[in-house]
């Protein structure tokens, strides 16, 4: 198998993997839980046009969504660690902060979950290289 076939398959298996636990989990309730599904969406649409099209366009359109997808894993994770964070406050009031961000870290939300999402621009960002690639 190449190499091209084998980052493929890893971007579709976290694609879809990740879109059914967000799902699953009802990551869908609020507007800004929709912004990884909608990332991912797009991810996988403008995969499937680069398998048939490899146009300059499409390119640069898949690059930008990379991007905008890995962006929305830094700013889910933050959103999860401020949630875990103001949730541990009023449950240890007295606690200091070092008590409260470690707590924050293994709260209700899993904070380094959205970070997923970077990894998941970074294989698609492989993917792009590889076919970048003169053969």
């Amino acid at each position: 198998m190449s190499l091209k076939k084998v980052i493929l398959s890893a971007l579709i298996i976290i694609t879809i993997g990740t879109v059914l636990e967000l799902y699953l989990l009802d990551h869908y309730e609020d507007t800004l839980q929709l912004i990884p599904i909608l990332c991912i969406g797009l991810v996988m649409l403008t995969v499937i046009l680069l398998i048939f099209l490899k146009s300059k366009l499409i390119k640069v359109a898949f690059k930008v969504i990379l991007l905008i997808t890995a962006l929305s894993g830094i700013y889910g994770g933050y959103l999860h660690l401020l949630a875990n964070y103001e949730f541990e406050i009023e449950m240890r009031p007295t606690a200091n902060n070092w008590e409260l961000l470690s707590e924050s870290l293994s709260g209700a939300l899993p904070a380094l979950a959205p970070f997923s999402m970077i990894v998941l621009a970074l294989i698609g960002y492989s993917y792009l290289i590889i076919i970048n690639q003169k053969q």
